[in-house]
């Protein structure tokens, strides 16, 4: 797949901000101009919102797309918004939008996909492709690769997070190797993180951001709002330009290496120590997969099912609790034994099934 390298056009870390809706044209254009005057280059603003449930605010539509236009009159800015069919995509091609991007709820149904990529085809517009709502790299991956087939080469990769059954302080929870996978397979597209999404509060918006560009990210895309209280969607997790100033301010940019002998030398020695250790620890759990196939033979002779509850709570109250008298933190361990869990029941499974030659 082709990409083009336009991420170096934009200064790192790449920011996008603005309000999740366009409300009205003068909430846009103050917004807009506090946040230009920032250093922002691209605004982001909903002009259709896809909402979980009806009667909700759905944004205002073919209106702020004429908003849009008189305000780029005004101010040196681009603007990017979302689209989620192609009908979305022909207006904001009309309305002169510099950049699009696909939502969550798009992302995941790769017919939608097509029939935006088909829709764009030939228009050269730069397109950012969040993640599906549900932890699916291959869905994500194949967004961008039916927008890249399109003939299109600007491309980008939003992180926005993950749906998830479990109780979290995220609105969606991060789940960060799915971007780096996303990433090593992808490695010449910008990365961006939202961390509005993420968190779902202002608090975190910090936290989230420092954290992303510690990790490489491209840039940012953080909801902006003159009166973020009052906004008319996702009011908890927009911040004011004033509060942006301060985050950016904030941020702490790190370099990707470095040129001193000294740390490269010492970074080498660690990095041996530590492939030494993962390789014991390959073999641990072989030998535990070894076991876990012995009681898996063990159960099937004595008819005896595979997954025993009394045995699983145990493991999963003194594992953590064992880690956590070696300063490794309980839900780490916890995700671990989980994974380790899942496959002992397929490994039992296959043996339970097996049928004598």
């Amino acid at each position: 797949m082709k990409t083009g390298e336009w991420k170096s056009r934009f200064q790192k870390p790449w920011i996008i901000a603005g309000p999740c809706s366009a409300e009205s044209e003068e909430q846009l254009l103050k917004t807009t101009k506090a946040v230009s005057a920032l250093g922002v280059e691209v605004i982001r603003a909903g002009v259709w919102k896809p909402r979980t449930r009806p009667n909700s605010f759905e944004g205002i539509g073919l209106k702020a797309l004429e908003w849009i236009q008189n305000i780029k009159k005004e101010v040196n800015v681009k603007f990017i918004t979302e689209v989620a069919s192609a009908q979305h995509v022909e207006l904001a091609l009309k309305h002169d939008l510099d950049m699009v991007w696909l939502g969550a709820r798009t992302t995941v149904n790769p017919f939608t996909v097509q029939e935006i990529a088909d829709a764009l085809k030939g228009s050269y517009l730069p397109v950012l492709i969040k993640n599906p709502v549900n932890p699916d790299l291959a869905l994500w991956m194949g967004a961008i690769e039916r927008i890249a087939n399109a003939d299109l080469h600007e491309i980008g990769a939003i992180h926005r997070g993950f749906s998830s059954f479990r109780k979290s302080k995220y609105r969606n929870e991060p789940v960060w190797q799915i971007p780096i996978e996303l990433k090593a397979n992808f490695p010449h597209i910008p990365l961006i993180c939202d961390p509005s999404h993420i968190g779902g509060n202002r608090d975190m918006i910090y936290d989230i951001s420092q954290k992303a560009l510690d990790m490489g990210y491209d840039g940012l895309m953080i909801e902006t709002h003159p009166d973020p209280d009052n906004a008319l969607s996702d009011s908890k997790q927009q911040i004011t330009p004033e509060r942006l100033d301060e985050i950016k301010g904030k941020l702490k940019i790190r370099q990707t290496t470095s040129d001193n002998v000294l740390f490269k030398t010492r970074l080498e020695e660690l990095r041996n120590k530590i492939d030494s250790v993962d390789h014991d620890l390959i073999e641990t759990l072989s030998i535990r997969m070894k076991l876990i196939e012995q009681i898996g033979e063990y159960k099937k002779k004595n008819n005896v099912t595979i997954f025993q509850l009394e045995r699983w709570n145990e493991i999963i109250r003194t594992r953590p609790r064992w880690a956590e008298a070696l300063d490794l933190r309980k839900d780490f361990i916890e995700e671990i034994y989980k994974q380790i869990h899942s496959e002992s029941l397929r490994n039992q499974t296959e043996i339970l099934n097996k049928q004598k030659p």
